[in-house]
């Protein structure tokens, strides 16, 4: 199993988190990982994407120009990254802010309702579990458990108390993805 994965979208919405994430998800199951992150100056608003890969067996290099699967949550994002995807893979997108949704044909494509979501539990800080739980649903290359052991790696021990309410998030988002 080698997964190459691109999560992109504007800077505050967590995207190199759960990149970091799912990384840290990656070796807690013994797999091999790569978590290449990129980003401009701006701390939020700007856009930023980070590559992940995670596999069986050794990996050759970081740096990708075709992928498995394009997370997108922004339309930037979208229209950069949607070409890149490799035929037979896998788009997932945020609906909200997108005003030209994606047309490729020979890709599966999801659309994911993450924002209106955290609307719905009240928690915008939930946005990028959601979203990881909706890719999750879709390819699940980690268990939620090692996700949830990867989140309290990332996480400040004075944030651990919010453990339970990521895992909500993860399992709301799981529910929410539509091909």
């Amino acid at each position: 199993m080698k997964e190459e994965i691109v999560i992109a979208g504007f800077g505050g919405q967590g995207v190199l988190s759960m990149g970091k994430i799912l990384a840290y998800s990656g070796l807690m199951e013994d797999k091999e990982v790569t978590w290449m992150p990129s980003y401009g100056p701006e701390q939020r608003g700007g856009t930023a994407n980070v590559t992940v890969i995670v596999s069986d067996e050794r990996i050759s290099s970081p740096i990708l120009n075709m992928y498995d699967t394009a997370v997108v949550l922004n339309q930037q994002s979208l229209d950069k990254f949607e070409k890149m995807v490799k035929p037979g893979g896998v788009l997932i997108y945020d609906s909200y802010g997108i005003n030209t949704p994606p047309t490729r044909k020979d890709i599966k494509i999801y659309r994911i309702e993450a924002t209106e979501a955290t609307i719905e539990i009240n928690n915008s800080k939930a946005f990028n579990m959601i979203v990881l739980g909706a890719y999750l649903k879709v390819k699940p290359i980690v268990t939620i458990d090692n996700v949830l052991k990867g989140l309290k790696k990332t996480l400040p021990e004075r944030h651990w108390h919010l453990l339970p309410m990521n895992e909500e998030a993860l399992k709301k988002g799981a529910t929410l993805i539509n091909e």
